[in-house]
């Protein structure tokens, strides 16, 4: 572990300006980023007795090799880049919000021609409405059921849609009057788009304009005595009223607000939030957290406004990068109207942020109006807020008796693997290949990463292994030795190439030199904008791990040996008796079969033999439905597809000339002559079952 000495500035240089700063560790990967409002005071904080420091901030310090900082104009500048860079480093000293599940929107897809509505879960897309979170998808799914009655929008995939649209018959929907079959032109594509528009006015609250007009219809067919057409107008109205009583009010005068609340202890901390909008719950969100960093819950809660929030900055960010000139506009009107929606005009929070009022004007810029952070003292709000703590308490509760996700569980598994294993510190990288393959074809390795005993599924990689004639290796030690190579020559290569910029050219500056004379990451100012982070290869890990015995640790080794890698532990789990061999060694670490460290270890080396399995079966499956068709210049899978749909077979194709394949819709006279060419030289060897109906890609 480093002392924070070595890195520290000199005094003079940091500056008492408002800023962003950020923590590196040797390998000059950020671990930690923060903001002040005087970078000299906080920054000085940290490089205090370590001894007096909280235990959570000594092991960052400790693990940190230089610290970087940017000046800005005011705070809020502060805030909004302290969220950038916390999403584009993902740093591993700061709170983390993670979903305890996927929650389910309810989405139109107003971008599209003909929209549609669905259930979608995951990132958000551009030109999409959504509405929730719900809890459940079936809740999405009834709602939707009874206002297809009034707004019959499309719900159908574009499979169904299309298809409808070839043959002039609807789907199931639209017989039954569920959709308007824009699909056959019962509705035109303009009159659909405003249908759905109301449909999601509705949804967004505008609910009594739409019973107002359909009372007001159902009473002229009444005087007109159009008696069946007044029950069905009645049945909508019922219909409207069932899916608006599903939310019951639960704040007077159609409050917009999202109300947050908190409920943890030193560890770890539960959050959830009800979106009310109209003065009715929209929607539910929790997060449980992590506490590894030394943080307040005012903190906590200025961490999680800038989550839940930030995406809004990111939409409208994306809408001004578009360079779509003729769609400016369109995309401003639709960014603010998400903006409006995502952020209300009241936020709610068990505790006020260290400064409510910089927070304050950072959501009001989102919003474009203004809003009021507060904590709520009395009445139907601070019920509503103890209501939302109970759900939190209950969250809190539930993630406890979850094992894996135990932060004292992981830390105690690391350190039972630093004492079996030897290592000077804890492994918080941890990278496990295994090679998978089929009697020696379509041979397969992964590397999977698990980070703080969690597994980190952005950075897993797969190899295709080559061997020294470019058609596999002759066994799984070669694929070892292979794989290992690659990953660590790669590494090499990328902190060379990120180190020139980054590393600490020696100078005799405080803390300049390194100790063991080694390039460390340079302490100093840095601009706001730069390139992007380091490539992911560029960071080693603290512990490799292998799948198998010592014939396996032996070519890992020997790998590592002859790139000159000396700073990573290794290991192999052996499958038979979970047996942990280390390299050189005549007999192998026995982990108690209760031991967690053992648990982490097969956890690891289980998910590389998943991940090998799934990349080998699927070269494997690319392999077995490859075609003569497939590396003809120019022939995408589209043509591809259009040439075996119109000629039904490969022998056919082979009989054609090259007019009659020009003459194929989206095929030119130069592809055509390609594909003569390319079937010419396979010289007719396809095997025979390309003979029949082509029903999809055929074997070579």
């Amino acid at each position: 572990m480093a002392d924070p000495a070595t890195y520290r500035p000199k005094p003079g240089e940091i500056p008492t300006s408002p800023g962003v700063y950020r923590f590196r560790d040797p390998h000059g990967r950020v671990i930690y980023v923060g903001k002040a409002k005087n970078l000299r005071a906080r920054l000085s904080n940290y490089f205090q007795d370590v001894a007096h420091l909280h235990h959570r901030t000594q092991t960052m310090v400790t693990t940190a090799a230089s610290v970087e900082w940017t000046v800005v104009g005011t705070e809020v500048e502060a805030l909004a880049l302290e969220y950038s860079w916390i999403k584009e480093y993902d740093p591993r000293f700061n709170v983390k919000y993670r979903d305890d599940k996927s929650y389910p929107y309810l989405a139109v897809t107003m971008a599209e021609e003909v929209p549609r509505a669905q259930v979608m879960r995951g990132a958000k897309r551009r030109g999409t409405r959504y509405f929730g979170p719900y809890g459940h998808a079936w809740a999405i799914r009834e709602t939707l059921d009874l206002l297809l009655r009034v707004f019959p929008i499309r719900t159908c995939s574009s499979g169904v849609y299309r298809r409808a649209h070839q043959t002039g018959r609807p789907c199931l929907l639209g017989y039954i009057d569920k959709c308007s079959a824009p699909c056959v032109g019962r509705i035109s594509v303009d009159d659909h788009k405003q249908l759905a528009q109301d449909f999601c006015d509705f949804m967004a609250g505008d609910t009594q304009r739409f019973e107002r007009r359909l009372t007001a219809r159902m009473n002229e067919a009444a005087a007109s005595m159009e008696y069946e057409q007044a029950a069905r107008l009645r049945d909508d109205i019922q219909a409207l009223r069932r899916a608006t009583e599903k939310n019951a009010v639960v704040l007077p005068d159609a409050t917009d607000a999202d109300v947050f609340a908190l409920a943890g202890d030193e560890l770890e901390a539960a959050v959830q939030v009800f979106h009310v909008r109209g003065g009715r719950i929209r929607g539910q969100r929790g997060w449980v957290v992590e506490k590894v960093e030394d943080v307040t819950d005012a903190e906590l809660v200025e961490h999680l406004l800038q989550q839940v929030y930030g995406a809004v900055e990111d939409a409208r960010a994306a809408a001004d990068g578009s360079g779509d000139a003729s769609a400016d506009a369109a995309a401003d009107a639709a960014a603010r109207r998400e903006a409006r929606d995502a952020v209300p005009r009241e936020v709610l929070v068990p505790e006020l942020p260290p400064d409510p009022a910089q927070m304050t004007a950072w959501l009001s810029g989102l919003r474009g109006a203004r809003v009021e952070l507060r904590v709520p003292q009395r009445g139907d709000k601070r019920e509503l807020a103890g209501t939302v703590r109970a759900n939190a308490e209950h969250a809190l509760a539930l993630h406890r008796t979850r094992r894996a996700g135990d932060l004292t569980t992981r830390s105690q598994a690391l350190r039972e693997i630093q004492e079996a294993l030897g290592l000077e510190s804890a492994p918080l990288r941890i990278e496990c290949y295994d090679v998978s393959h089929t009697q020696g074809t379509y041979q397969s390795a992964s590397m999977v990463v698990f980070e703080d005993g969690l597994p980190r599924k952005s950075e897993y990689r797969t190899f295709s292994v080559r061997g020294p004639e470019g058609d596999g290796a002759r066994d799984d030690t070669a694929a070892m030795h292979e794989v290992i190579t690659r990953r660590f020559r790669r590494y090499l290569a990328d902190r060379l190439a990120a180190g020139d910029l980054e590393l600490d050219d020696g100078d005799d500056r405080e803390g300049g030199d390194s100790p063991d004379g080694v390039a460390r990451p340079r302490s100093g100012p840095v601009p706001a904008e730069e390139p992007g982070e380091r490539k992911r290869f560029a960071y080693p890990p603290n512990l490799v791990v292998v799948d198998g015995g010592p014939p396996q640790v032996a070519a890992a080794q020997r790998a590592l040996d002859e790139l000159g890698v000396t700073d990573v532990a290794l290991c192999g789990l052996a499958k038979r008796l979970e047996e942990v061999w280390l390299p050189g060694e005549d007999y192998p670490v026995i982990l108690q079969r209760s031991s967690e460290g053992l648990y982490l270890l097969q956890r690891v080396r289980d998910e590389a033999h998943r991940f090998a399995i799934t990349q080998h079966r699927r070269r494997r499956s690319k392999g077995m439905t490859a075609s003569v068709l497939d590396d003809v210049p120019g022939l995408g899978p589209a043509r591809r597809k259009a040439l075996l749909s119109t000629f039904g077979s490969v022998k056919r194709l082979r009989a054609a000339g090259v007019d009659e394949i020009a003459q194929v819709p989206g095929m030119g006279r130069r592809t055509a002559e390609a594909v003569v060419a390319a079937l010419a030289a396979d010289g007719g060897s396809a095997p025979s079952n390309q003979d029949g109906p082509a029903t999809g890609m055929l074997g070579a």
